[in-house]
């Protein structure tokens, strides 16, 4: 099948350096909101479907059918459309307004699940609608390795070339855990001495859309906890205090995990004497708008 130019232009996302607290470090970005479908995601939903497609799992006649906290179901969509599949996608009900018009807009089916059980409300009504295997195939981004492969064969290559070997540290939030189960893994490869840093919610409380407290949380069968070299916990608030001063001292509008993922990026430059810290940003602010992120 030949792949549509839109999706062909999938990852070769561009590193965006940041204002550093410490002179003897360098803080990047990977800014993931110049994928076509704006976020990350579109990485793994690409080699999700290529995959399904391949093996014949998903056929015309059936949905594509996933739970997610609303860029996956976007990329979902949006690829979905190009390739003439059908999408449904179980989002919370507290997703972001945005999010939902834009999976529309792809013509994609929302379901909305109990908004008080978050991503995992979300993954339990997803699996009780997958039981109807003629209806769905259902592309379960928690466990499926495709979402790994995608980092493994794309993100951590980029970062690796555009660092010219020179990254030290990389930080990344786990949500579904394939951006750093996947280019963590590969970025060792690389070189055993790059630290993985992992972002997650300071607790079960703390609500960062996209990341999840693993300990309180399903986790993902593709998520192992050993991989990273150090965990980094973050309040939504701080991660709220960094989206706003990116946006008014260094002129970027990204996402509230984006806004966690630099907040951990400054603690590591602070604590390190010299490095390059490459720090995955995952959409920009546009998809918060309706939120209390910038309301």
């Amino acid at each position: 099948m030949e792949i549509p130019s839109l999706i062909a232009h999938i990852g070769n996302t561009p590193l965006i350096p940041l204002q550093s607290p410490n002179a003897r470090t360098q803080i990047f970005g990977k800014a993931e909101w110049f994928n076509p479908g704006g976020s990350v995601k579109d990485r793994a939903a690409k080699f999700i479907f290529e995959r399904a497609l391949a093996s014949g799992q998903l056929t015309r006649e059936k949905i594509l059918l996933d739970a997610t906290s609303g860029n996956t179901g976007i990329a979902y969509a949006m690829i979905g459309a190009a390739l003439g599949y059908r999408v449904a996608l179980v989002m919370p009900a507290n997703v972001s307004v945005e999010r939902k018009k834009i999976a529309r807009a792809y013509g994609a089916e929302l379901i909305e699940s109990d908004p008080l059980e978050g991503s995992d409300g979300a993954i339990v009504r997803a699996r009780e609608l997958a039981r109807d295997a003629q209806k769905y195939f259902y592309a379960d981004q928690y466990n499926n390795s495709a979402n790994v492969h995608a980092h493994y064969t794309t993100t951590a290559p980029e970062i690796w070339e555009q660092t010219r070997g020179m990254i030290t540290h990389f930080v990344a939030g786990v949500g579904t855990s394939g951006t750093m189960m996947g280019a963590g893994a590969r970025l060792k490869e690389f070189n055993p001495a790059i630290q993985l840093i992992e972002v997650q919610p300071a607790d079960e409380l703390q609500v960062i859309e996209g990341l999840k407290h693993m300990e309180s949380a399903i986790v993902p069968g593709i998520y192992d906890a050993q991989l990273a070299d150090k965990q980094i916990a973050i309040e939504t608030e701080a991660a709220y205090r960094e989206a706003h001063r990116v946006a008014r001292e260094e002129g970027l509008f990204v996402g509230l995990s984006a806004g966690a993922a630099i907040a951990a990026a400054r603690q590591i430059a602070q604590e390190i004497e010299t490095g390059i810290i490459i720090a995955i940003l995952p959409d920009s602010g546009d998809r918060y708008l309706s939120t209390a992120l910038w309301t």
